[in-house]
């Protein structure tokens, strides 16, 4: 994270500066709502969102340069955050809850709503988001507002799937620090890569063995909500479950960029979030052996015991990290929970349908994707780059 940590860091000091500098002269860019999945229940919705200037990023195109992705993901972390203002969140017409977002531009409301509104997609409900007010000398946009999307799983989901993002679903290389400087700097949504047949295997356990695809994700990164947009197109791209995008303020990542305990801690806050919201709900846990997912999932067992059916950890290759996991992994028998270190996710998909999470009918299709994703290249747009 050390190249985000200095881009960060000029960043933050111009921000305010600029922020001034442009409303005097009238420059200023769009005000945005950017609103993040998140989830909820029949009585507690859940809503997330962040109150910016619109730099005007697009969407990804495969044909984009390094030098054009470098400039988006710059313009991320550059972003104008808008503080003191007053956003209104309407979960249905009669009701309506005011908040003021504070010194990052964020608001975050708990809310009891008095009825749901009629879901947009299967599971997913939206909740309106109006601009009431911003601090002077800003200008007032007329009529700004969004829709946040909710997940409110059905009552009949078999369990739910709670994943890591970085070196579980997207090839990242966070324990090499020059590779995943130049996937995180260069590429976009569309150049960045999957882990070979991950999107089969996680539609397989979105459907579970009721057949209804109602088994809810919830994602859960240490990466800045700075890369929310990239994250949340990319699982779009490469059709795996959409879910609640758990992501970190990255004033906070930056100052903890080196403090293991601080990943732990929000990832496990999170997660205990989850599971208290769903007390009837089992889960199955994913993550990677390059950072801390083995210790913060076995945490989890013991602080919810009965409630985790199955851990995947990918092996990211690191001989030490494989020894860690093992030994959590011998520690979590008592506990009558497996743990298992996976090369691939055929491997992971063999064990779920042996123990009845799938079908065994879809692990033809989990291997039939690896194979695809095998013939992809492992630097896409490469050739074009290199004139960039």
């Amino acid at each position: 994270m050390s190249l985000l940590n200095h881009l960060g860091d000029w960043a933050e000091k111009a921000d305010d500066l600029m922020l001034r500098a442009r409303t005097r002269l009238g420059l200023l860019d769009p005000i945005q709502i950017v609103t993040y999945r998140s989830y909820g229940t029949p009585t507690r919705l859940y809503v997330k969102g962040r109150l910016l200037t619109d730099k005007g990023i697009g969407k990804a195109d495969p044909s984009d340069s390094r030098w054009h992705n470098l400039m988006n993901m710059y313009r991320r972390f550059e972003s104008n955050e808008i503080a003191g203002a007053q956003v209104v969140v309407r979960p249905t017409d009669n009701s309506e809850h005011t908040i003021v977002t504070d010194d990052e531009g964020y608001f975050t409301l708990n809310l009891e709503p008095k009825t749901l509104p009629e879901p947009i997609d299967f599971m997913w409900y939206p909740v309106d988001v109006l601009l009431k007010s911003v601090p002077a000398p800003l200008p007032l946009p007329a009529g700004l507002s969004a829709q946040a999307p909710v997940m409110i799983p059905p009552v009949d989901a078999e369990y739910g799937i709670i994943s890591d993002l970085d070196d579980t679903v997207i090839q990242t290389s966070v324990t090499d620090i020059m590779r995943m400087a130049r996937t995180v700097l260069l590429r976009n949504a569309r150049s960045r890569l999957p882990f070979k047949g991950v999107a089969e295997f996680y539609r397989a356990l979105q459907l579970g063995r009721n057949g209804k695809r109602n088994n809810p994700f919830f994602y859960v990164s240490s990466s800045p909500w700075n890369l929310y947009d990239l994250l949340e197109d990319f699982l779009t791209l490469n059709q795996i479950p959409p879910g609640p995008l758990l992501l970190r303020d990255f004033s906070v990542v930056r100052k903890s960029a080196k403090d293991t305990s601080e990943h732990h801690g929000h990832k496990l806050r999170e997660i205990d979030n989850i599971l208290l919201t769903y007390p009837k709900l089992p889960f199955v846990l994913i993550g990677d052996s390059g950072q801390e997912d083995a210790n913060i999932y076995r945490e989890v067992v013991r602080r919810h015991p009965g409630r985790v059916l199955a851990i995947y950890i990918r092996d990211v290759l690191h001989p030490e990290r494989a020894m860690l996991v093992e030994k959590v992994s011998e520690e979590l028998r008592g506990d009558n929970v497996e743990m298992l270190l996976v090369q691939d996710t055929v491997q992971a998909a063999e064990h779920a349908a042996r123990t009845g999470l799938i079908f065994r009918e879809a692990i033809p299709a989990v291997v039939e994707e690896k194979h695809k994703d095998e013939t992809t290249p492992a630097d896409p747009g490469e050739a074009q780059d290199q004139g960039a």
